[in-house]
């Protein structure tokens, strides 16, 4: 078997799988986006925005 014929081969195997990584950045990405707006939403909320402001307070008191 000549390399031009092995090279051959292997660009036709590994063909199938052009953009699979683009794909898989674009699920993390996605994912990534939904995680941060569900933290958003979260976040808005009066509970949380009192507990964390309470927390801050805390912190910055002296004594």
């Amino acid at each position: 078997m000549s390399r031009r014929s092995v090279v051959r081969r292997l660009l036709h195997r590994f063909a199938g799988d052009r953009g699979a990584a683009t794909a898989e950045y674009a699920v993390a990405t996605m994912a990534a986006v939904g995680f941060a707006g569900l933290l958003v939403v979260i976040l808005r909320g009066d509970e949380v925005r009192g507990i964390l402001t309470d927390l801050v307070r805390n912190a910055l008191t002296v004594g």
